[in-house]
């Protein structure tokens, strides 16, 4: 198992384009779905800029990563983490779950991503 799931989830938090670039082959192959939309993506600059930042904008801020796992199943590997999500409507969780393979240099070739979508961390006011 490679490191490549946590250096992108460091550099989707940080949005650091250069380095998220970076981690997509040329010729990658993205897919994901989100809770009202499917997405798609064949080349880093397309995922970076026509996704991964549609999804979270500029004004959003990645406060932290509340949670990261990684793992495998078989040749295909796997990271689920949820970001903490500062927006001028609130506070939100999001969690993702990715697939991906890596090709022979080390940068993701095909990503499949299922999104939870933003989830409201604003307190439940009992009546």
């Amino acid at each position: 198992m490679t490191d490549l799931g946590s250096r992108y989830v460091a550099a989707l938090a940080a949005k650091d384009t250069d380095a998220l670039v970076a981690l997509f082959a040329p010729q990658v192959y993205f897919r994901a779905l989100t809770p009202r939309r499917s997405w798609e993506a064949d080349s880093p600059e397309e995922v970076v800029h026509e996704v991964l930042y549609t999804w979270f904008a500029a004004h959003e801020v990645i406060e932290s990563v509340d949670q990261l796992e990684r793992g495998r199943v078989v040749d295909r590997e796997r990271v689920d983490y949820r970001f903490i999500v500062r927006t001028p409507d609130g506070r939100f969780a999001v969690e993702q779950r990715a697939y991906f393979d890596v090709d022979d240099a080390d940068r993701i070739s095909r990503m499949h991503v299922m999104c939870s979508g933003f989830q409201s961390l604003a307190p439940v006011i009992e009546a």
